[in-house]
C-alpha cells in the first residue's frame, strides 16, 4: 500500500546548490547571452528574409504592371501596321481602277 506523506515538522532548510549559487549563476548567465545573441541573430535573419520577400514581390508586380503596358503598346502598333497595308491596297486598288478607266 501506498503510505501517505506526512509533513516534516520542524524548519524549513534551504536547497543545496552543488556547485556554489554563484557558480550555477555564473553558468547559467554565460548561457543566457548566448541564446539572447542567437535570438537575435535569428530575428535578424527572419526579417532580412522578409525584406527581400517584400521586394521581390513589388519586382514582380511591377514587372507585370511593364508586361501589360508593353502588350498594349505592341497590339497598337500592329494595328496600326495592319490598317496601314489595308489602306496601301486600298489605294493600289483604287489606281488600277482608274487606269483602267482611262
Amino acid at each position: 500500500p501506498i503510505v501517505p506523506h506526512e509533513p516534516v515538522e520542524g524548519p524549513v532548510r534551504p536547497y543545496l546548490y552543488e556547485p556554489s549559487e554563484e557558480a550555477l549563476l555564473e553558468v547559467l548567465l554565460s548561457r543566457y547571452l548566448v541564446v539572447q545573441m542567437w535570438r537575435v541573430l535569428l530575428e535578424s535573419f527572419a526579417a532580412e528574409q522578409g525584406a527581400r520577400m517584400v521586394a521581390m514581390e513589388n519586382a514582380t508586380d511591377n514587372a507585370d504592371e511593364m508586361i501589360e503596358e508593353l502588350t498594349l503598346l505592341y497590339n497598337k502598333a500592329r494595328q496600326a501596321a495592319i490598317t496601314k497595308e489595308i489602306l496601301e491596297v486600298a489605294g493600289g486598288a483604287e489606281a488600277m481602277r482608274k487606269a483602267e478607266e482611262a
